[in-house]
């Protein structure tokens, strides 16, 4: 079933987070319901719960209430670099310092970018900022559906996309051929009290594979940041994906919780996301500083 299809049909449940409870809370950018918390999320067969922003959104908040009432093993990645909560993870956000002149005229960057610019020299491209109160879940599905199916994120986590960005701007990039095909559509958050744009997702047309999409829409993200007074384009984890080595100057530590029974199957299997993320000896800590 895909995403858009499991979005209309009400097919997605949260399958876990207490039933009853419609209690509305919020945090910073969030808000959340102990029935909509909780998102399945599989290592092989193994089910555990993420939160409903994990796939799309940084700087994830929580209270100790939210890890009581998650179901278990529960795993919170990208909590706030500046505050005392979570654990540091086995990567790391990729920031490219876009005020930099550096970063303009580094050589071989400069000569990579230069090489895109020829490649997509006869597509029209444009951008736009809109408050994100005003983007609902089925103009992102519209726009991201491929990307979320391709990369298993759930019709919850857009949900959880779309309550993120209440409160902020959106950048919207897109780059269409000549012959009116749409080649890429790349969606970032705009957060000025982190001096960031964020990179959230990017769709592009895999017809056009060969000029690298998907680069190119880092590159003018990281274009408008500069233009526009930010100081990084963050493009989110490194660990996976080497293409991003092109941008980034800067890497900033990822934090996480990891809220599990340590005899639950998850954490018996060493190649589970609770080893290859996280050190064992720091699950179940909430502070940085366990003393705390």
């Amino acid at each position: 079933m895909r995403i858009d299809e499991g979005l209309a049909s009400g097919f997605f449940e949260p399958a876990g987070c207490a039933p009853n409870e419609q209690t509305s809370r919020s945090l910073a950018y969030q808000s959340w319901t102990a029935e909509n918390l909780c998102v399945e999320s599989y290592h092989e067969v193994i089910k555990y719960y993420t939160s409903r922003w994990d796939a799309l959104c940084p700087y994830i908040d929580v209270t100790p209430e939210m890890l009581a009432s998650a179901r278990k093993p529960f795993l919170v990645y990208a909590l706030p670099p500046d505050g005392n909560l979570g654990v540091p993870i086995n990567d790391n956000y990729g920031l490219a310092n876009v005020a930099a002149e550096s970063f303009w005229t580094d050589p071989w960057r400069a000569r990579k970018f230069r090489e895109l610019d020829k490649l997509f020299r006869d597509f029209e491209i444009s951008e736009r900022v809109v408050a994100g109160k005003d983007l609902t879940v089925e103009y992102i599905l519209k726009i991201g559906s491929e990307h979320f199916d391709a990369y298993e994120i759930h019709a919850m986590e857009v949900d959880g996309f779309v309550d993120y960005i209440r409160k902020l701007d959106v950048l919207i990039l897109q780059v269409h051929a000549a012959n009116g095909d749409l080649v890429l559509t790349d969606i970032s958050m705009l957060l000025p009290a982190r001096d960031q744009v964020y990179g959230s997702f990017c769709q592009w047309n895999i017809d056009y594979k060969k000029r690298s999409p998907g680069i190119f829409a880092c590159v003018l993200a990281a274009r408008w940041a500069a233009r526009n007074g930010y100081k990084y384009y963050n493009l989110g984890p490194v660990g996976d994906y080497g293409y991003k080595s092109l941008l980034v100057t800067d890497l900033e530590p990822i934090y996480g919780i990891a809220m599990t029974d340590p005899d639950h199957p998850l954490a018996l299997d060493p190649s589970s996301p609770l080893h290859t993320d996280f050190n064992p000896a720091q699950w179940n800590q909430m502070h940085r500083n366990s003393a705390d």
